[in-house]
């Protein structure tokens, strides 16, 4: 019994318990709390600028290179003729992930991308495991498309000036060389038009959107001249096994759809634009990727792509007998799969953001440049690790290790439609995912059909850098967070 005569400072306390660790890792942000926040740093706010069309530009700007440009011809020693069939495949994967998006971006329309929808529908552990995935998916793919940049750039040196960057400068150590220098070059090219602010980015990727279009429309025109139907006859000669290896190789092709939703803060209208940008961006970027490869895999025989890096621009040059063509696509190469980086690495940086503001990653990730509005600190250091990255690991395993990241997170944001549909039905959605909970299921089979048929390598991989996110969660973000903050001060009443 509690002595009643003791002094109120003497008695022991009778408030209920703090939450147990389990309870902990499960704390979720309020929607209302994380649309409230939107657009707010340290020191100051991100401004918003971006309407629809220029959404939907970073979105195409975003996905939209490396994996037509050079993936392909990665792709098509696995699958054969089929590789457009693989694209199908991945674009399907794409699309479930994409519905889901849009009916997100639309009910919570703020920065973090599906990092900021797991922290309200599932929980601060499963929020900071998506936010780390998307590190990996943001930063490495960053790092991928600067070296599929680097090639291409080397392409058109030695179409106008006969000359190319040796590759002791522009390979990674373990593919012969010292350092990917033009990999280098064009992320901190890249870093220097983000430190400007959003509008002027939003600006030069638009130009550089269009360009990488009609590059594309160019190869289909002067690549389907030479177009054998012989090269379809033996349409999956390595069989469904092949298919689906290619499929997730090629899963890499479609990053970056969402960039879009990591604008959210940034968007005039978010609500009505985030979900109309990310589906229309998709519908544009699956058409071409399956017509540039069903005219790539018709001009050329499916087995002349093994070791091919800059494929498109060796098939125009072949069917054409002369350089010229293939020299105009490498331009268009090199200024199309800039604009990758450029969209990419905003969206790593917007997502971080997010993150710092949470307390999750250091709070000055979030510091927000007053006269720019952009997180300069935070853009500076992502750059240079993209930059790193990029000069010294070779193409291929950078691919591999961006499409589980992504798949993984693609993979929880299906499952938060649907746990958000059951705890906040209420909620209003300016976009909803037909059929009910169907097609989000679908979404998450289907990324992990695509995680399981990468290599063993790539699951280690994965492995070791969750690892390695859990043991910064757990010495850093389990205490710091904003909402155990919170949780730690005392109501005042």
């Amino acid at each position: 019994m509690l002595d009643q005569g003791a002094p109120p400072q003497n008695r022991p306390q009778t408030g209920p318990p703090s939450p147990g660790v389990g309870a902990r890792l499960m704390r979720r942000k309020p929607v209302e709390h994380l649309v409230a926040e939107g657009g707010q740093g340290e020191g100051g706010s991100l401004k918003r600028s971006l309407g629809m069309w220029q959404l939907t530009m970073i979105s195409i700007g975003a996905t939209l290179g490396t994996g037509i440009f050079v993936v392909l011809g990665d792709a098509v020693p696995e699958a054969g003729p089929a590789v457009t069939l693989a694209f199908v495949i991945a674009g399907l994967t794409a699309l479930f992930s994409a519905l889901s998006y849009a009916e997100l971006a639309g009910s919570i329309p703020v920065a973090g991308s599906s990092y900021s929808y797991a922290y309200a529908t599932m929980g601060e552990l499963v929020a900071w495991v998506c936010g780390w995935c998307l590190v990996l998916e943001y930063g490495v793919s960053v790092a991928a498309v600067a070296v599929g940049w680097g090639e291409y750039l080397n392409e058109l040196l030695d179409g106008t000036i006969g000359v190319t960057i040796p590759s002791v400068l522009s390979s990674a150590p373990g593919e012969g060389g010292i350092i990917n220098l033009p990999a280098l070059i064009v992320v901190l090219l890249a870093m220097v038009f983000l430190l400007g602010g959003v509008r002027e980015s939003a600006r030069a990727n638009t130009i550089m959107v269009a360009v990488k279009i009609a590059a594309l429309v160019l190869f289909c025109a002067v690549g389907f001249m030479g177009f054998k139907s012989g090269n379809y006859s033996d349409f999956m000669p390595l069989g469904m096994a092949g298919v689906s290896a290619a499929g997730a190789t090629l899963f890499f092709s479609y990053i970056g759809f969402d960039a879009a939703s990591t604008a959210g803060e940034e968007a005039k209208d978010p609500k009505k634009d985030l979900p109309r940008a990310i589906m229309l961006s998709l519908i544009i970027v699956t058409a071409l990727y399956v017509l540039v490869a069903g005219v790539a895999v018709g001009a050329w025989n499916w087995t002349k792509f093994e070791g091919s890096e800059a494929s498109l621009a060796a098939i125009m040059n072949d069917v054409s007998g002369q350089s010229f063509w293939g020299t105009l696509l490498a331009l268009g190469a090199v200024i199309s799969i800039a604009s990758v980086v450029l969209t990419v690495l905003y969206g790593q940086t917007r997502i971080l953001f997010a993150m710092s503001r949470d307390g999750l990653v250091p709070r000055a990730l979030g510091k927000v440049h007053r006269k720019t509005g952009a997180p300069r600190l935070n853009t500076i250091i992502v750059s240079l690790f993209c930059g790193v990255l990029a000069a010294l690991i070779p193409l291929g395993k950078l691919v591999d290790a961006t499409s589980i990241g992504t798949l993984f997170a693609f993979a929880l944001v299906n499952i938060a439609v649907i746990v958000l549909r059951v705890k906040r039905p209420e909620l209003e959605r300016t976009f909803r995912v037909p059929f009910g909970p169907v097609l989000p299921v679908l979404g998450f089979l289907f990324c992990a059909y695509n995680m399981f048929s990468l290599d063993t390598v790539t699951w280690v991989v994965f492995g070791c850098w969750m690892a390695a996110g859990l043991v910064f969660y757990f010495l850093y973000g389990y205490r710091r967070s904003r909402l155990a903050a919170q949780a730690a001060t005392p109501e005042v009443k």
